[in-house]
């Protein structure tokens, strides 16, 4: 194939920007759908991305699109990306596969926090940025002011900016024809030895673990013999293709510049490495090529089998899940309370969400999940260095000489009206004002550090409440910080519940441990025992309370006669309530569990 003829190109753009839309409107002009197709968001073929609106998991499709201007055919590899902070990486590993990318504004909302972050990573990897304004057809589109925010915050000259309806397909021609002029065709020599990014993979029921790459060197056929790089395994390919049209379409050869996909028996989905290289076994280029940045887990929590019996089915459905997820990680733990385990690390509490979700519906699983934590680093007086991501690794605070906590870079652009009650809330987080900075006159960025610990679980919602939906947040980590932090843990009836252990900062153990106590009171069903709640810091109880026990009136039989009677039923009807709070178990509701994750003091 010419190579000339190729773009490689993403759209990028703020959660809800109309991204999937464009990208449908780009599939039904280039011939790829019918325009009588029932159903939107062809791309988002999750269950989770219809009912949600959002995009999770980046999408690759081949497309090909004649020219009105040259009559020339060219090849299209579009990839549409998420837009919420959480998915960062998605975005990311598929820039890489790039050299050119959609900016995609929305003509009401304007520049948001993920469209400056978005900016910035397509700069980083070199691409050519087409501005591109969307949703001109609402009645609440204000699209001078967006231009101006445009050629003020990210320096565009005006004539760059597009504008366009995704929804009505306004315009959307002239996208396809600037791509063509604008974005550079991929750079490559078929006369190197192999070299292809590994830039994305996905599990098939039919067709095993699907391999998608990009060639920069040489090229690949059916039957090759192939090495990864950074693994050292070599494969047999079984099925070379690329997906056009929404499909698999086995092909011949894949060439220098073309982006396509390769099933090669691979049995073990932890074989495939993002980011990795891949090359000739037979005849190996000397330098892998250089991959992205591996993003890291911000979050961690534990993912337990609410049926012991379905560990092994979790194994197995965590293995998979992995291969469409390369930001998912994951390792086996025991705890007391449900046994065996996995503590998983995520990038955010959507992606937390999403995951828990996944595991539930496309593997039938009943999940319970413990309290997400972010990952301290702790010295300890013998001078070795711990990370805990897990409460139950905290060193006891004698043996702690240091602890550190991560902080971020956070930025969030909010209404003006609007300023006041975030900052105090940013404030109220242990957050600190870096800087504020006014943007087409009714809308301002404001820059905060503050430790990750306070913005993972609620912070995102709180923002969006307090600017009635109009606020955005953006954030990046910073790096560690000392800090004091100490192990709350909850107590039932005095025995260590450990699903509800969190590592809290000292100054905040006891407001969060009398909110979560109090929340506790109110979602544990009365026994036929009294049952206690307790919140503590070692030794230390810094807030309990308890669950009434269900009454039952068993004087109810007795009429007239002496009150010793009454007494004596009473004592026996209390001796018995002693003994079952000594060997009864109390039932925690999975509801309980999904409460205090949403706590944070």
């Amino acid at each position: 194939m010419d190579n000339s003829l190729i773009r490689n190109f993403s759209i990028i753009a703020h959660i809800d920007h109309g991204k999937s839309t464009l990208a449908d409107r780009i599939l039904e002009l280039t011939g790829a759908v019918d325009k009588r197709h029932t159903g939107e968001q062809l791309l988002d073929d999750m269950e989770l991305e219809k009912e949600r609106g959002i995009t999770i998991k980046a999408s690759a499709v081949r497309l090909s699109y004649t020219s009105i201007l040259d009559n020339k055919t060219y090849v299209f590899n579009l990839i549409d990306t998420p837009g919420h902070v959480d998915f960062t990486y998605e975005v990311a590993k598929s820039l890489t596969a790039c050299e050119g990318a959609l900016l995609l504004v929305d003509a009401a909302q304007g520049i948001e926090a993920q469209t400056v972050a978005n900016f910035y990573l397509a700069q980083d990897n070199h691409l050519k940025i087409i501005p591109v304004i969307n949703k001109i057809d609402m009645a609440s589109a204000d699209v001078p002011r967006v231009k101006k925010q445009l050629v003020e915050m990210l320096h565009f000259k005006e004539d760059e900016i597009m504008t366009v309806s995704a929804k009505d397909g306004t315009n959307v021609l002239d996208i396809l024809e600037r791509i063509i002029e604008v974005i550079p065709a991929p750079k490559s020599d078929l006369n190197k030895k192999l070299r292809a990014l590994v830039f994305d993979c996905r599990y098939d029921v039919y067709k095993g673990v699907v391999v998608f790459v990009k060639v920069i060197e040489g090229k690949i056929v059916p039957n090759q013999n192939i090495r990864f790089m950074q693994t050292a395994k070599n494969y047999k390919l079984e099925e070379l293709g690329i997906f056009k049209n929404l499909k698999y379409e086995k092909v011949d050869t894949l060439e220098g510049g073309e982006v396509g996909y390769f099933t090669a028996n691979m049995r073990e989905p932890k074989e495939v490495a993002i980011g990795d290289t891949l090359t000739d076994a037979k005849d190996p280029a000397q330098f892998a090529l250089p991959g992205f940045r591996m993003m890291k887990p911000l979050v961690f929590c534990g993912i337990y089998p609410v049926n012991a019996a379905d560990f092994a089915n979790l194994r197995q459905a965590i293995d998979k899940l992995k291969l469409s997820d390369a930001s998912f990680v994951f390792e086996q733990e025991t705890s007391v309370s449900f046994g065996y385990g996995f503590r998983c690390g995520f990038l955010g509490l959507l992606h937390m969400e999403i995951v828990q979700e996944r595991l539930e519906r496309e593997y039938n699983l009943n999940l319970i999940l413990t309290v997400p934590n972010v990952v301290y680093r702790v010295k300890t007086n013998d001078g070795s260095l711990i990370e805990v991501d897990n409460p139950v690794k905290l060193p006891e605070p004698p043996n702690i000489d240091v602890a550190e906590e991560p902080y971020a870079d956070l930025l969030m652009i909010v209404p003006t009206d609007s300023i006041e009650p975030v900052c105090e809330l940013a404030k109220a987080r242990r957050g600190t004002h870096k800087s504020t900075e006014y943007i087409g006159g009714d809308r301002v960025e404001l820059c905060f550090e503050i430790p990750l610990s306070e913005i993972i679980v609620d912070f995102y919602d709180r923002v969006k409440s307090m600017t009635r939906g109009y606020g955005s947040i953006d954030y990046e980590f910073k790096e560690y910080r000392v800090t004091e932090i100490v192990r709350l843990d909850i107590l039932i009836n005095s025995t260590l519940c450990d699903a509800f252990s969190s590592l809290v900062h000292k100054d905040k153990a006891q407001s969060k441990g009398r909110m979560l106590v109090e929340k506790l009171k109110e979602l544990i069903p009365r026994q036929l025992f009294e049952v206690s709640v307790q919140a503590a810091v070692g030794s230390k109880i810094i807030a309990a309370d308890k669950v009434r026990a269900m009454g039952k009136h068993v004087t109810a039989k007795c009429y007239g006669g002496d009150i010793t009677r009454k007494r004596k039923l009473w004592e026996k009807q209390k001796s018995g309530k002693k003994r079952l709070k000594q060997f009864g178990r109390v039932e925690i509701p999975q509801e309980a569990f999904l409460e205090v994750l949403r706590i944070n003091g």
